[in-house]
């Protein structure tokens, strides 16, 4: 007899209780213990917190209180309905071997078209698609030039590339950020012949300040420094994407400079409440990815309720649920 869920009935047996052992201390564990410690000591030690129902939310990613909507949480419920119980939970899989579904591929889509991209590519997070981003896609003796500020998962993806150099500017400086690119145009033939690229790493909002980079500043001075085609401008969207932009589209669509970026991030996780991320890019960048980006490749593909919920959070987005929160961006505000 197949096992009945939960109800007031038939209540689900009690968790069973954790019994700690103790830990027999060794040299590595007194070395963490003490480097934690000492983190302490500069009150930078990071813990794990449960935030009270009642608290007042002044920190979180969830900008449209999304994750609170009763109309998403039922279009989330309706279009798992129809497939119930004929859908998988899992994905089973890596997502080039049995972890791909026309679901997937039909939501990358509808996503790049919304966004006015050519295509795009689905990653389990942010912090992979950057990660694996960065880490492929600069060439060998390639150079990136990066915003000062720019997230971590960038910094991962530059330390495991092959780039020859990367090089900060500060935040959103745009004269510091001609200065760095002349001194590589200058100092390198190859960059001036266009043998070598050059990427630019800049985020569209930042996490922290919530300030807007100059991305048609820095889309200018790469144009008329690098008139090759070398340069090219990659965007981390995740704090735009529905926030900014017509309907939610983010900064470059809001500045028209869909056809001059070279690659755009957008994450699922913040205002759309959901999980996951899209790179926007074209064609041929797409099909690399999925040959050389080791986070997409090694990893089991996000779940179709996972898929759903984005699917549902783009679909109110594109209806203009939305849109009288949504700010478009000029080229004087940034």
């Amino acid at each position: 007899m197949a096992p009945q869920p939960p109800s007031p009935q038939n209540p689900p047996p009690p968790l069973p209780t954790s019994t700690t052992l103790p830990t027999p201390p060794t040299p590595l564990l007194d070395t963490l213990r003490r480097t934690l410690d000492h983190r302490q000591t500069r009150s930078a030690l990071r813990k794990l917190t449960i935030t009270p129902p009642t608290s007042i939310d002044f920190s979180s990613n969830d900008f449209l209180s999304l994750s609170t909507s009763s109309t998403l949480h039922s279009l989330f419920l309706h279009e798992l309905h129809p497939r119930t119980p004929s859908f998988q939970l899992g994905s089973r899989g890596s997502r080039l071997l049995d972890g791909n579904s026309v679901y997937a591929e039909e939501l990358e889509h509808s996503i790049a078209a919304f966004h006015h991209a050519p295509t795009g590519l689905l990653f389990n997070s942010g912090f992979d698609a950057n990660a694996g981003f960065f880490a492929c896609i600069p060439q060998a003796g390639d150079v990136v030039i990066y915003d000062e500020y720019i997230h971590a998962s960038v910094h991962e993806g530059m330390r495991l590339s092959r780039a020859g150099a990367c090089v900060p500017f500060a935040h959103n400086e745009l004269a510091e950020f001609e200065r760095v690119l002349q001194d590589k145009v200058e100092g390198d033939e190859m960059i001036r012949s266009g043998r070598r690229n050059v990427f630019v790493a800049v985020e569209s909002v930042y996490s922290m300040d919530g300030d807007v980079a100059p991305i048609q500043g820095i889309v200018e001075v790469v144009e008329r420094m690098l008139p090759g085609g070398n340069g090219l401008v990659v965007v981390d969207e995740a704090h735009s994407t529905g926030i900014t932009g017509p309907g939610g589209r983010g900064v470059v669509c809001g500045l028209g400079l869909e056809a001059r970026v070279f690659a755009r991030l957008h994450t699922f996780g913040k205002a759309l409440a959901s999980s996951g991320a899209i790179i926007l890019c074209s064609p041929v960048t797409r099909e690399y990815l999925f040959n050389y980006a080791r986070p997409l490749i090694y990893t089991t593909f996000m779940s179709f309720p996972a898929l759903a919920a984005i699917r549902v959070a783009y679909d109110f987005m594109m209806q203009g649920s939305t849109e009288p929160v949504c700010i478009t961006p000029t080229s004087t505000d940034t």
